[in-house]
């Protein structure tokens, strides 16, 4: 007869009390994940996370409450978990996973790594480090009512990183500065002008007109002086926003005239950008104060971060949040930066109104702060029950790797709306892992395309090594016969190359490069394949790697939203692309719903009957990235099986 400790084979239970396992975040998941781990039986957890708790977390991560905000999520977490289980032993730490301290011998310390993440490059590091230590990990996310967990095993299942991921939505600087068409664009010049104003001055977020547009097609020296400048100060010259600002000590109304009527007048004489477009209409202070000084404008209905408020209520906005996050930055003393922060209510009101003020120029429709907000912090919204599901799927299969029944695990979705048999839940088949892989294949190796003479060795460490390839200290070495070191690791040694172009180390079409990020594990070869074709704004291209090179799907197809955990980086958990599990004991749940109103962005519709999983369409970029096609064999399957209706592809 089999022995029972509570609902677990007592084998199971001891193994639970005695294995070590890692929680890699202490947020919406993680709460739920933590206090759900203590009650099952386990007795030996450490969770780390960078973050500490804020008020807008308290009405989903159940762990903290209102005497908490300001503390370390982790540390908290640890506490409030011990409360359900105070024999078990938990170890917090305030700290980044991607530190080069928690390298391949601590991940060796444990049995099962769980990841309750919130940000893609998070999840691209554990993932190797988990390879890297051959340790099975469970990576999961949610993106309001969707949800989905998966397992990953060296050798045996895709790794996050086996299918291409929708990069970062960016837009083109001349889009951003000069000829915004959606919202979202003056969102982020907002973001960027808060940056040129009070942050870290970056070069790339520049939110004065863009001269270099290829679209203008226009003499400066002809019709520069088509832009009349401000009454009150005089011509204004084409410095940066950041020395303009200081020069008027930070005078609101000064800053408001040239950003809203003087840059306004200047783009108006590119005349080749308005032939088929509407032309901006510039804004003066002194116009809009005296035209709204007889009317008082009146609140309206509702809640005031959903109010939109009239043309001089942003003006006044903008002043009031100008004149405080300059005395914010004095108070910091000389030298000082902030940093943006969506929480951060003068902030927030600074990008509320700095985007409302130009989406009317060019004739858009203005948004709430709570719509602005929403955009410009990328949140998407947290709902604690679906945080709740997924904590539970995740200990469920964490309870069969455990039992040494890796090969039962499943990636797990959690849908919306009930489908027609009634599912909410519906599990798949693990996809074995790709070939093609430039992280888990047995040589991994990768095309990337760019200019040698204008790529500089920095922008190679850091725009394609760290940000596109996930690196967190990466050493290059040539492949010329000599073995030149390009970059090292070791502060110091190679900081006089950063600056210096791609070709004056000889690199060239057909050069090879041998990268190794020795706190990751991790070996790739990078095969140089140099053209002068890149578009404009575009600094490099991965060959077959992107995911606008996947294959086309099926008209049929329809689009599901992503997943992530919060309000950061799009996360995307490694799908399947094969039918559903036959057998039924497999659905973990099968709950009835009320009826829901029409799909809408973020509903899981009905996928199509082929073999092939609809595209999805990721949360934040809206770009679109296709599954392969699956097996003969497979497809077969699933068309012997009904099932194939309850799979949503959700990256």
């Amino acid at each position: 007869m089999v022995q029972l400790v509570g609902s677990l084979r007592r084998e199971l239970a001891d193994s639970l009390s005695s294995c070590k396992v890692l929680v890699v975040g202490a947020g919406g998941i993680g709460c739920e994940l933590l206090k759900n781990l203590v009650l099952t039986g386990f007795k030996n957890i450490e969770v780390i996370d960078l973050d500490t708790i804020d008020v807008s977390n308290l009405n989903r991560q159940f762990l903290f409450q209102k005497k908490h905000v300001g503390k370390s999520k982790a540390q908290v977490a640890k506490e409030s978990a011990l409360q359900f289980c105070p024999s078990a032993n938990i170890t917090a730490y305030h700290d980044s996973i991607m530190n080069p301290e928690y390298n391949v011998e601590f991940f060796r310390k444990f049995m099962l790594v769980m990841n309750a993440l919130d940000n893609r490059a998070a999840r691209n590091h554990v993932n190797r480090m988990c390879l890297a230590a051959d340790i099975p990990l469970i990576e999961s996310g949610t993106a309001g009512y969707l949800g989905q967990v998966t397992v990953i095993k060296k050798g045996m299942t895709e790794c996050y990183e086996c299918q291409p991921k929708p990069t970062q939505k960016t837009f083109p600087g001349c889009t951003i500065r000069n000829t915004p068409s959606e919202p979202i664009h003056c969102i982020v010049w907002a973001k960027y002008l808060f940056n040129q104003l009070f942050g870290e001055e970056d070069a790339d977020q520049e939110v004065s007109p863009d001269t270099a547009d290829p679209e203008a097609a226009w003499k400066p020296e002809d019709t520069a002086a088509r832009a009349t400048a401000s009454e009150k100060d005089g011509d204004i010259k084409r410095v940066s926003t950041k020395d303009w600002a200081r020069s008027t000590g930070f005078d609101a109304v000064k800053l408001f005239n040239k950003l809203f009527k003087d840059d306004i007048m200047y783009l108006l004489t590119m005349d080749k950008l308005w032939k088929k477009r509407k032309a901006p209409t510039p804004l003066d202070w002194q116009q809009l104060e005296d035209s709204a000084r007889p009317q008082e404008e009146t609140p309206g209905s509702g809640l005031k971060d959903q109010q939109v408020l009239g043309v001089w209520g942003y003006c006044q906005l903008f002043q009031h949040s100008v004149e405080t996050l300059s005395s914010h930055l004095q108070e910091k003393g000389e030298g000082a930066e902030l940093v943006w922060d969506k929480d951060d209510p003068p902030a927030m009101d600074f990008v509320t109104a700095a985007a409302n003020l130009r989406m009317h120029i060019f004739s858009m429709n203005m948004k709430s702060r709570f719509d602005v907000k929403s955009m410009a912090g990328n949140i998407i919204p947290a709902i604690a029950t679906t945080n709740a599901v997924i904590a539970g799927l995740i200990v469920l299969e964490g309870l069969k790797i455990l039992a040494g029944e890796v090969e039962t695990c499943r990636t797990i979705f959690l849908n919306k709306c009930p489908n027609l048999r009634k599912k909410l839940l519906v599990p798949c088949v693990l996809d074995p892992p790709s070939a093609n892989c430039y992280v888990c294949a047995s040589k991994p190796e990768v095309t990337v395309k760019f200019n040698v003479h204008k790529t500089t060795v920095l922008a190679l460490q850091d725009r394609i090594l760290k940000e596109r390839f996930g690196m967190v200290a990466p050493d290059v070495q040539i492949e010329d016969g000599k073995g030149t070191i390009l970059i090292s690791s070791e502060e110091g040694e190679t900081e006089a190359n950063n600056h210096k172009f791609l070709s004056d180390f000889g690199i060239r079409n057909g050069s090879r490069l041998q990268v190794d990020d020795f706190l990751q594990d991790y070996t790739l070869l990078v095969n140089v394949l140099h053209t002068e074709e890149l578009e404009h704004d575009v600094e490099f291209e991965v060959v077959g790697e992107a995911p606008d090179k996947a294959p086309t799907p099926p008209s049929n197809q329809e689009e599901a939203n992503s997943i992530t955990n919060g309000n950061k980086d799009s996360a995307q958990p490694s799908t399947s692309s094969k039918a559903p599990a036959e057998d039924d004991s497999d659905d973990v749940m099968i709950v009835d719903s009320d009826e829901e109103e029409a799909a809408s962005s973020a509903t899981a519709k009905p996928a199509p009957s082929s073999g092939t999983k609809r595209k999805h369409s990721d949360a934040e970029t809206g770009e679109t990235s296709t599954k392969r096609p699956r097996t003969t064999q497979q497809s077969s399957a699933a068309a012997d099986n009904d099932d194939d209706d309850d799979i949503i592809a959700l990256d």
